[in-house]
């Protein structure tokens, strides 16, 4: 192709000058001139002379063809250029002082290049072989170039996409890339004379269509939604289709933009079924299936959670199950981890469980199960039945009690046993008597005669009723007697601080449960009294704390039954003195620095007192003195005077002067009042008093 300075320079007139002293020189717009053009050619001197127009060295003198315009100018015209025009043209010019100078020009002429009906559109399969044709025609002769995206095609033999001898473009097994817009170039050879034909190369491919799972599953239900996507390829884009199992619904069906995904919300039974994607376009179509399952979960449904039946009746429990596809419905017996069958006292029929003759065994959880391919479900229901008789059974007698000892509990019948029933009578023909004790505690007939036969028997209680009763058992009662010292692990106790710890062990309980332990402790000091505190009968130490450092302690420790207490345990230990710390407490700084502001506080206060009767213990002074004499209160108010004489009521005891840092109080002695004065200060108005004789 022309750049863009050969294309300026062609535009341009052509001069050609015979040298700059003869100033001789042919003019023309262009040096290629296409068949049929007319062509002028101007030959120009600088002075006058004589102009001569020579081709290829022979005179040309048709004047049809050269003109002489004046003395300094001639004109050579061709109107219309054929290719045997070419040729060197020269113009030779003589002055009339004999100079002699000439100019020469080259006129090409060409023919073309033409494409004549060459294809500009072409459709290739995509994988098959392709052949582009550019039939071009010009004279002289043309050179064919093959473009694409500005960048030549090469003709080397083995390229996939190369240009041909013949000027085809052939292009090996059709991709996809390949398509695109070719351009045909054509040159006339020699010259910079350029024709371009663009050539459209489109490649087709038949629909493909390739899901990623042709089966799906997906449960029912409101929240669930499911996507069904098609990977669709082609050339053209083919268009999407489908079909599907029932009629569309657009508020339950949508698309995305190219229908190449299919979602569909709220999932239902119906959805169930094939869905066909199909792709199409001009050269074939495709397509996919889809299977879509849809399963709904099982679930259970029983006629009741909980059923409560008396020992020897029926219970019978209704079992449905749902689902698709439909789950197999089985029981399981949660005490064993057996299922149920059809035959037996308890057996399942029709889905429903029944149980013939309950026994305090068959009580406990029984489990409905639905079993699918959809998955499993299952409920609970709970047989709650009256417990079994107490086995394994140890009766044991004291003074005025009989204690049972359950080596394991009887069978609960379903439901936990909260209590037990303890029954005892002396003889066959009386009348049993009875008392509940609860499963936790201690499973005892007390208040018992002692060296008294007994039969004693016991059943358990749940919340559907009293069980069986054991079997009976013969007992006679031992005498009364309290229960023996507790014993204490002198090797064991510990003093850490001002606390002491010791371990107790009982060793036998007089044949009566114990109530508690009573303990009390005191100082091995005159006159120190004694501390006192109850344990509870299953305590197995003794903690005291905040004890006095430094001190011997006295430790007794007595059980107590309902016969009496035992023989006190004694035991005598030793708090150890206070370690001192090596460092004064934030406390004890505290409390030094408040002791040095309450003496400064003090000192002060005197020294008011002292010099201004003012201050704290001037105030407290004279409110002590007016609470004491009633009667000085009204002679400082001025009452009760006569004659300069304080009238003072009896006083029944004494007292003396005090006098402490320069403050008097006044004192009564006599029945006398004494003035009570600062050495520094006078008495104000209201305070001075008439002085009596004895002053």
């Amino acid at each position: 192709m022309l750049n863009q300075s050969a294309i300026i320079l062609l535009l341009l007139p052509l001069v050609y000058s015979a040298g700059q002293s003869g100033r001789l020189e042919i003019i023309s717009s262009k040096q290629d001139f296409q068949v049929g053009e007319e062509i002028l050619l101007v030959c120009k001197a600088a002075k006058e002379g004589d102009m001569t127009w020579f081709r290829e060295g022979e005179e040309i003198d048709d004047e049809d063809i050269v003109s002489k315009v004046d003395y300094t100018t001639s004109k050579l015209l061709i109107r219309k250029a054929s290719l045997s025009d070419v040729g060197t043209y020269s113009c030779k010019f003589e002055s009339e002082d004999g100079h002699k100078v000439e100019a020469e020009f080259v006129l090409y002429i060409y023919k073309g290049p033409s494409f004549h009906d060459t294809t500009v559109y072409h459709e290739f399969l995509e994988g098959a072989d392709g052949v582009v044709l550019c039939v071009v025609t010009g004279q002289p002769a043309v050179d064919v170039q093959w473009l694409k995206d500005k960048e030549p095609i090469p003709s080397t033999p083995g390229r996939r996409v190369r240009k041909m001898s013949d000027n085809a473009l052939h292009i090996e097994k059709v991709k996809r890339e390949d398509a695109g817009t070719y351009i045909c170039q054509a040159q006339i050879k020699g010259r910079p004379i350029y024709q371009q034909l663009p050539v459209s190369v489109v490649v087709n491919a038949p629909p493909t269509v390739h899901i990623r799972e042709d089966v799906k599953k997906v449960a029912v239900g409101p929240e669930t939604n499911v996507s069904l996507s098609c990977l669709v390829g082609g050339l053209p884009k083919p268009n999407i289709t489908w079909t599907m199992p029932l009629e569309f619904d657009p508020s339950r069906h949508l698309f995305n933009s190219d229908r190449s995904q299919l979602t569909i919300r709220s999932v239902v039974r119906a959805d169930y079924g094939e869905y066909v994607c199909t792709a199409k376009n001009k050269i074939a179509e495709s397509s996919a299936t889809f299977m879509l399952h849809v399963f709904e979960p099982p679930e259970v449904f029983i006629s009741g959670d909980q059923h409560s039946v008396n020992v020897g009746e029926r219970v019978a429990v209704s079992c449905n199950v749902t689902g698709y596809p439909q789950p197999d419905l089985h029981w399981l017996n949660k005490q064993n981890g057996q299922e149920l069958d059809m035959a037996g006292r308890i057996h399942v029929l029709d889905g429903m469980l029944e149980i013939k003759d309950v026994i305090p065994s068959d009580g406990g959880l029984y489990s409905c199960m639905a079993v699918g391919t959809s998955g499993n479900a299952s409920r609970d229901v709970s047989i709650h039945t009256q417990p079994g008789p107490p086995h394994y059974l140890t009766v044991t007698p004291g003074p005025t009690s009989v204690l049972f000892t359950l080596k394991t509990f009887p069978i609960n019948g379903g439901t936990p046993i909260k209590s037990f029933v303890l029954q005892w009578r002396r003889n066959a023909i009386e009348k049993w008597e009875e008392t509940i004790v609860a499963a936790s505690d201690v499973l005892a007939i007390t208040d018992l005669r002692p060296y008294t036969k007994y039969t004693v028997r016991m059943a358990a209680l749940n919340n559907v009723g009293r069980g069986q009763f054991s079997i009976e058992n013969t007992v006679r009662t031992e005498g009364k007697r309290e229960p023996d010292s507790p014993a204490i692990s002198t090797d064991q106790a510990k003093v850490e601080g001002n606390s002491f710890a010791v371990p107790l062990e009982q060793s036998d309980n007089g044949g009566t449960p114990l109530l508690h332990l009573n303990v009390k402790y005191k100082e091995e000091a005159e006159k120190s009294e004694w501390h006192k505190m109850q344990l509870p009968s299953d305590a197995k130490s003794v903690t005291l704390k905040d004890l006095t450092f430094g001190s011997d302690y006295h430790l007794e420790v007595e059980a107590v039954n309902s016969n009496g207490s035992s023989i006190p345990a004694t035991f005598n230990f030793t708090v150890p003195e206070q370690p001192v710390s090596s460092r004064m407490t934030k406390g004890t700084v505290a409390g030094i620095v408040m002791l040095i502001f309450l003496v400064v506080l003090l000192a002060v206060d005197a020294t008011c007192c002292y010099r201004n009767r003012c201050g704290l213990l001037m105030a407290v002074a004279g409110k002590l003195s007016r609470w004491k004499d009633p009667g000085l209160k009204k002679v400082e108010e001025g009452e009760g005077t006569t004659n300069g004489d304080v009238t003072l009521k009896a006083i029944s005891k004494p007292r003396r002067s005090i006098q402490q840092s320069g403050v008097q109080t006044i004192s009564k002695e006599a029945g006398h009042l004494t003035e009570v004065t600062c050495d520094k200060a006078p008495l104000t108005k209201n305070e001075k008093l008439h002085p009596t004789t004895d002053a």
